[in-house]
């Protein structure tokens, strides 16, 4: 048999692609341009609410958990192969109530087939060639567990699985968000505690941990190439009538008197919608900082989020940040 001497495909250092800042994030803070992770924890921790939090978020433009920017809108494709599709549509139809979007107009599309083997050659065909009709910005497949026939422990096993996973993202230049069950032992790292290979934990570029904590929910994030944000508090609520379940960020005790101040007075005076890049631009703060000030004001009623942006809810009284009610 003879050898091929073909040489690889090689260049300098400089002639590589620039990454444009544009595709950092998809979700800024919460998962990267275009990559692959998991979304795990224990059982019964809101593992898919926020898993479709993300994909209403990426498919209308409207930020994830209320405070995280979308960065790059686009087409969402999702699989949820432990729920009945009435109640994948329940479930969507509550977040877009919650986000005053109409679900007609979401760019959201959800696959109906019974099962999908991510291990079965003809699972893979179907699906590369629906990722190729549809072109989705992220793809959400719900759990892993369901998604295969495989041995999770196996590290060759599952080194091939999220192998394809991989081609998938790199083939479609799509987001891959999988949802995995966690143990509910504390590990020094929450990717510790996925279950099976610990190839699912090195694998992610960025990740998403939920973890049950005194009534509370506690998300940890990581990303492959960027600094994450400290842990944040989740609880899952509804209005009182048990309509736009949806996960919203717990509160973060008192806001920034000032800041309150400058958000009114410029909603104010511009008598128009804002959406939230616009308001950090005007006021040159710092986005987290900016998303916390806005959901304080928003819970307190101060200010109402609309699909055209941020309003204050009474353009004649201007509220004093002195005069706030703080829990």
């Amino acid at each position: 048999m003879t050898l091929s001497k073909e040489i690889l495909p090689v260049c300098r250092a400089n002639e590589l692609d620039i990454h444009p800042p544009e595709q950092t994030w998809l979700i800024e803070s919460i998962w990267a341009y275009a990559a692959v992770g998991i979304i795990g924890g224990p059982p019964k921790c809101c593992k898919s609410w926020l898993g479709l939090d993300m994909a209403v978020s990426v498919a209308s433009g409207s930020s994830c958990l209320d405070r995280f920017p979308v960065q790059r809108t686009g087409p969402v494709l999702i699989f949820l192969a432990e729920d009945a599709l009435p109640a994948v549509r329940a479930r969507i139809e509550a977040l877009c109530a919650h986000r005053q979007i109409h679900i007609n107009s979401l760019n959201l599309y959800v696959i109906t087939a019974s099962a999908l083997r991510l291990d079965i050659v003809r699972d893979q065909q179907r699906l590369k060639a629906t990722l190729a009709a549809f072109k989705p910005r992220l793809l959400l497949l719900d759990p892993l567990i369901r998604l295969h026939r495989l041995d999770e422990n196996s590290a060759s096993d599952i080194s091939n699985l999220l192998g394809f996973v991989r081609e998938m993202q790199r083939s479609y230049d799509t987001a891959v968000v999988l949802v995995h069950h966690a143990s509910k032992k504390r590990r020094a790292q929450p990717g510790q505690a996925l279950r099976g290979s610990s190839d699912l934990h090195a694998f992610g570029d960025s990740n998403a941990y939920l973890t049950p904590r005194n009534n509370r929910i506690i998300l940890t994030l990581e990303h492959r190439t960027a600094k994450p944000p400290d842990t944040i508090e989740l609880k899952l609520v509804s209005l009182a009538d048990g309509s736009a379940t949806h996960l919203a960020i717990a509160s973060t005790g008192k806001i920034d008197a000032t800041l309150t101040d400058r958000i009114v007075t410029l909603l104010v005076n511009e008598n128009k919608p804002l959406t939230q890049t616009i308001i950090r631009n005007q006021l040159k703060v710092n986005n987290q900082r900016l998303s916390q000030t806005l959901s304080s004001l928003d819970q307190q009623g101060f200010i109402l989020r609309t699909r055209g942006g941020w309003v204050n809810t009474n353009k004649h009284d201007l509220h004093r940040a002195d005069k706030l009610l703080v829990s």
